[in-house]
């Protein structure tokens, strides 16, 4: 891959939290005693209590009977569409769904029987997702209404009010709670005291974020085509992706390479970009092309991911290309085409497994050496909308505009 040079816009990328040394540092960051160092050193951040935060004391059926159901689970108590899913983290035991009536619910992946009903939102919950040690659920609304629930006592235990809200991400060692709103400001909480801290944007909707694996910064995207990586401690930007090399719509999806390094874009433009964060650069661009249309909300990248095991990514498109590239060599390894958009796709934890959820309802299982696809999913009568993978790569839930949530239990697809 070329050398573009540095972004316009870029913050010094000499900035004292970049050295090779500090990176090697970084990656060494694993394992139980690194989670307890990171919680340790986000106590430390001085987040002045706000005084806005306070504590808490019709199925769709159309073809649904003419297609193969291949769900071993149907979730049904959600009354409009279900909007979003999370697997707790720990036991890959229980859901979280949110959805447009409302209402989040907890339950469990075995039977669908309801162990919480989060009640009490204002708006459709698009945001609903498992803590780091699945011990707190949160869960917000299009309306800005983030509240967060403790499992055990099924209580809510502390709520926020934000302007309308665009993405929620939890820290992945500590109970600190990230979110981003349309007005570009990032939140960060210390859930349940309520402790915040704000990211101020520069003026447009903050539309995707995530956590880096360090857990010392941030990948934030936003709908200028923006990708900025704040430091979570000292709530400084480090770097700043934009200019002539950067996206040209709004930030769809996010992802971090393990490596610490890499950060992985997809935007409205049709592009996904992979930005250097140590070198503080763009070093790869990605276009899926315009298989199914040349405008841009055909063209939309909507789901993006590395591959953990190997130098890998994949990029999904609503013109119903996945396509799998080679990182060091920017070569496309694969182009797997679907009948409609992707809204999302995951790697499994290990090996070359890719999962991808469509508009047509169906979620299908690729082999990314052969392109080939190994298994379909079905049972969906309406568009998929998110898709959680349990950890094993053998439990696949994923949510819908018929209203339900479908859980799959897979053989074990050979890696």
């Amino acid at each position: 891959m070329g050398d573009p040079g540095p972004m316009e816009g870029d913050v010094d990328s000499d900035d004292d939290g970049f050295d090779e040394g500090d990176l090697e540092e970084v990656i060494e960051l694993e394992g139980p005693e690194a989670d307890d160092a990171l919680a340790d050193e986000l106590d430390e951040i001085d987040l002045g209590n706000h005084g806005d935060g306070n504590h808490g004391d019709e199925g769709a059926a159309g073809d649904e009977d003419m297609m193969a159901d291949d769900a071993d689970v149907v979730f049904t108590k959600h009354t409009g569409s279900v909007f979003c899913v999370g697997l707790d983290r720990t036991t890959q035991s229980l859901a979280v769904t949110g959805g447009e009536d409302d209402k989040a619910y907890v339950w469990r992946l075995a039977d669908g029987q309801v162990l919480m009903e989060c009640s009490g939102h204002k708006d459709s919950v698009t945001c609903a997702c498992f803590s780091h040690n699945s011990a707190l659920v949160a869960t917000g609304d299009m309306g800005g209404l983030v509240k967060a629930w403790d499992v055990t006592s099924r209580e809510q235990v502390w709520e926020f009010e934000v302007s309308d809200l665009e993405w929620l991400d939890w820290h992945m060692a500590a109970p600190v709670l990230l979110a981003g709103t349309v007005d570009g400001d990032v939140w960060m909480w210390k859930v349940p005291s309520g402790d915040c801290k704000t990211f101020q944007g520069h003026g447009c909707q903050s539309t995707a974020g995530k956590v880096m694996p360090d857990g010392k910064r941030l990948s934030v995207g936003y709908e200028d085509g923006t990708v900025k990586v704040w430091d979570l401690k000292q709530g400084a930007a480090l770097h700043t992706f934009s200019g002539h090399q950067g996206h040209t719509g709004a930030v769809t999806c996010m992802d971090c390479h393990h490596d610490n390094a890499l950060v992985l874009s997809g935007a409205t433009d049709g592009t996904a970009k992979i930005w250097n964060t140590a070198a503080g650069k763009c070093v790869s661009s990605y276009t899926t092309g315009p298989d199914m249309g040349t405008d841009e909300d055909t063209n939309s990248v909507e789901a993006v991911g590395f591959c953990n095991s190997q130098p890998l990514a994949a990029v999904g498109s609503l013109n119903g290309t996945l396509g799998v590239w080679d990182i060091p060599t920017g070569v496309q390894r694969q182009k797997c085409s679907h009948p409609s958009g992707i809204v999302r796709l995951q790697w499994a934890e290990s090996g070359y497994i890719l999962y991808s959820s469509c508009l047509d309802g169906v979620t299908r299982i690729w082999d990314s050496r052969t392109g080939a696809v190994l298994q379909q999913l079905t049972g969906h009568s309406q568009e998929i909308l998110d898709m959680a993978v349990s950890s094993d790569g053998n439990v696949v839930v994923t949510t819908s505009g018929d209203h339900t949530a479908r859980v799959f239990n897979l053989q074990k697809p050979e890696r």
